[in-house]
Order: structure tokens, then C-alpha cells, then sequence
């Protein structure tokens, strides 16, 4: 059976990071897998990750299954983190969460449930996007075509272009936006700009599906959600996919959601069967830990005030190295304008370096960065600045 098996080609992303770590220079520098940084280069726990923790394990009477979808004081606090305690979706009963490994298990459940009962949608995603979401769609049997996002040469969004081929699809096609701090751009539209989408949407038919891995990392934990609920004043059926490894620091719990909104409780009851299905199929259950984590701090006060003060600092700690990135590229004495990093949100940015460039980088210098020139600005410390801006003007 193995015989004829071929080596698959290396994970884009985390592919990089296995080479990163059999380089041997000591120099090397990682700017590649998403995943936050603090001003040592370390991936920290977070002290109420911590707290919350402790309470777990002096409360667990039992390694029980959890139900298909987790549990429901779960799915009531992710809600309410996206959508705000007194949103209609909420209030209305119209919103049904399951809890998923990780957002990339949201996005899975996600494609299962179009291609079993949406007849195979066409799902659009933008140009660029996560290196893996045409690959989790495609492996849901889905076809995948993509839709223009980014303005190259400005570093924008290409708001025309992009609304021009929104204009072109028809009722039932699936589109992908991504709720904050865009990967990889880093570019978001504006709120009058998520109002004309969902305008369009809902004009034209087509079901939104939200990635929101980010929530927090942008310009805040509610101002973040301002996307989304401007299409939600559109829109009265869409699917959100979270992720709660970036703004919990629980990357290896895999911790994840995706919620369903209808336009009424008896739809969302029916869509909810359906889910917990497709969800039966996969993995069955959801693992329990990381969600417990983030359910014991969402829903006690102190610790939730803790939470957000964490992810303030790390949202703030990003938007410095920014800062700081621009400036010492000026300080270096090169040309090309790089201010536009600064606009961008959340941990990634398009820096505009060419892959032979990106490679010189790691050939050169043992700084790991994805070919399409996205880096990391979460690692990026004062220590490395130095070496990595001296770098990229080598090359440049």
C-alpha cells in the first residue's frame, strides 16, 4: 500500500518553522508562523490562563465526554464576547455555537456543513488569504475561487475591485471575510465600508462566512467586533468561525467556535441539528480543557478585567514593534516607504519583499519569513531590530 506513497511538499507556514528550528545559526530570527511573542522572543501563558487554570483543577471531578457542541456556557460567552450582551442575535435566541478545535476546526465544521447541506457552494476567498484556507475548503469537497482584496502598489484595500466581484456572484456562493487584522495583509475595511458589504450581500444572496482568529489584537476587544456587527445590521444569516488561540495564548488547546446565526429560533434549531451532525462525524466530541479556560474567565468578572488588561498589553506591545520597525528601516538610510506597516492591524503585515528576497533573507541572514513576503510583527524584538532591518536592506 505505502509502496507508491510520494512526500507531500512542506506546510508553507509550518514548514518554516521545522527548518527554523534545525538552523543552527544562533542569529536566526522567526517571523513566519503566527503565533504572538513577547519582548524575549517567548510565547507566554497568560497569568489568568494561569489562574483559571488552578480553579479547573481543584473543581474537575470528572474526564466525562462533553456534548457534540461543548458546553453551553461556552457558546452563551462567545456570543456575547463578539456580538455584546444585549445584541439581538443574542437576545433573540437567533445564534447557535458549537465549540471547535481550534478556529481551523471551526473552518472544517464550517465546509462539511455548506457541502452536506448547501449543495457544494463555490466559497470566495480574498487575494491573499490564510495559506490554509483553500485547502480546508477543498478537502470539504467545496470549490474555491478567490476575489481581489489587496491593492499591491498603495498597500490598501482594493474596495472597488473587490465590490466590483461581489457584484458578479451569484445567490447561494459562500464569501470568506475576515472579521479583524486581515492575514496576511493586516488591511480591514473601514465601518462604512462593512455596512456597502453586507449591503451587497444581502442585495445579491450571498451567505457570509467570517474567519475571526483576532479578536482583540486589532484596536480592541469591542471595537475589533465593529466589522461584524455592521454586516449583522445587513446580513441576518451568516456562519463565524473563532479562534481563541491568539487572544488566550492557548495555542496548543486548540480552543475554537463556530457560530450560526439565523433569521429566527426555529431555523437556528434546525441549522444547530445539522451541525452537531457534521460535528458527530468528524471528532464527535470536543476536547474540554482550553474551553473550560476560556468559559472560567469569560464569566467571572475579575478575571475577565485580568484577561482584557493582557490583551491590551499585547495588542499594544504589536502596534510598538510596528512603530519601531518603521522607524529603525529609516534610521538605516532606506528609501522605499514603509509607513504603511504602521496603518495595518493586528500581527501580520504585506511587507512587499519579493520571494527571492524572502529567501536571500534565509539563505543569508537565517530570518524565516512566508514566501509571499508576510511577516510576523509579533516577532520582532528590540534585540533583533538591529540584525533584521540590516538584513532587509541588504537584500533590498
Amino acid at each position: 500500500m505505502f509502496e507508491h506513497v510520494t512526500t507531500a511538499p512542506p506546510d508553507p507556514i509550518l514548514g518554516l518553522t521545522d527548518a527554523f528550528k534545525e538552523d543552527k545559526n544562533p542569529s536566526k530570527i522567526n517571523l513566519s508562523v503566527g503565533v504572538y511573542q513577547d519582548a524575549t522572543g517567548k510565547t507566554p501563558i497568560l497569568p489568568s490562563v494561569k489562574e483559571a487554570e488552578k480553579r479547573l483543577l481543584a473543581g474537575e471531578t470528572s474526564k466525562g465526554y462533553k456534548p457534540i457542541s461543548g458546553d453551553p456556557v461556552y457558546g452563551t460567552a462567545v456570543q456575547k464576547l463578539m456580538f455584546g450582551e444585549a445584541h439581538p442575535v443574542v437576545t433573540g435566541g437567533r445564534a447557535f455555537t458549537a465549540h471547535t478545535p481550534g478556529g481551523t476546526g471551526a473552518l472544517r465544521v464550517a465546509g462539511d456543513y455548506l457541502a452536506r447541506l448547501h449543495n457544494k457552494p463555490t466559497v470566495w476567498v480574498s487575494n491573499p488569504t490564510w495559506a490554509n484556507h483553500n485547502a480546508v475548503f477543498e478537502a470539504a469537497g467545496l470549490s474555491v475561487k478567490s476575489y481581489p482584496y489587496l491593492d499591491k502598489a498603495q498597500r490598501a484595500l482594493d474596495f472597488d475591485a473587490m465590490m466590483a466581484t461581489f457584484n458578479t456572484m451569484g445567490p447561494g456562493d459562500v464569501v470568506l471575510l475576515h472579521g479583524c487584522c486581515h492575514n496576511p495583509s493586516g488591511v480591514d475595511p473601514t465601518i462604512e465600508q462593512w455596512k456597502k458589504i453586507g449591503e451587497t450581500l444581502a442585495k445579491r444572496g450571498i451567505f457570509p462566512l467570517v474567519d475571526f482568529a483576532y479578536q482583540g489584537f486589532g484596536d480592541g476587544l469591542s471595537e475589533d467586533a465593529a466589522g461584524l456587527l455592521a454586516l449583522c445590521e445587513h446580513v441576518d444569516e451568516l456562519l463565524i468561525c473563532s479562534s481563541f488561540s491568539k487572544n488566550f495564548g492557548l495555542y496548543n488547546e486548540r480552543v475554537g467556535a463556530i457560530t450560526a446565526v439565523a433569521k429566527s429560533p426555529e431555523h437556528i434549531k434546525a441549522v444547530a441539528s445539522q451541525i452537531k451532525v457534521t460535528i458527530r462525524s468528524n471528532y464527535s466530541n470536543p476536547p474540554a480543557h482550553g474551553a473550560a479556560i476560556v468559559t472560567t474567565i469569560l464569566t467571572d468578572p475579575a478575571l475577565k478585567a485580568q484577561w482584557e488588561k493582557e490583551v491590551a498589553e499585547m495588542r499594544s506591545r504589536i502596534n510598538g514593534m510596528r512603530h519601531l520597525l518603521v522607524d529603525t528601516l529609516k534610521v538605516k538610510g532606506i528609501a522605499r516607504d514603509f509607513s504603511f506597516i504602521i496603518h495595518q492591524r493586528g500581527m501580520f503585515s504585506f511587507s512587499g519583499l519579493t520571494k527571492e528576497q524572502v529567501q536571500k533573507l534565509r539563505d543569508q541572514f537565517a530570518i524565516y519569513i512566508v514566501g509571499s513576503g508576510r511577516i510576523n510583527v509579533a516577532g520582532i524584538t528590540d534585540k533583533n531590530i538591529g540584525p533584521l532591518c540590516d538584513a532587509i536592506k541588504a537584500v533590498l
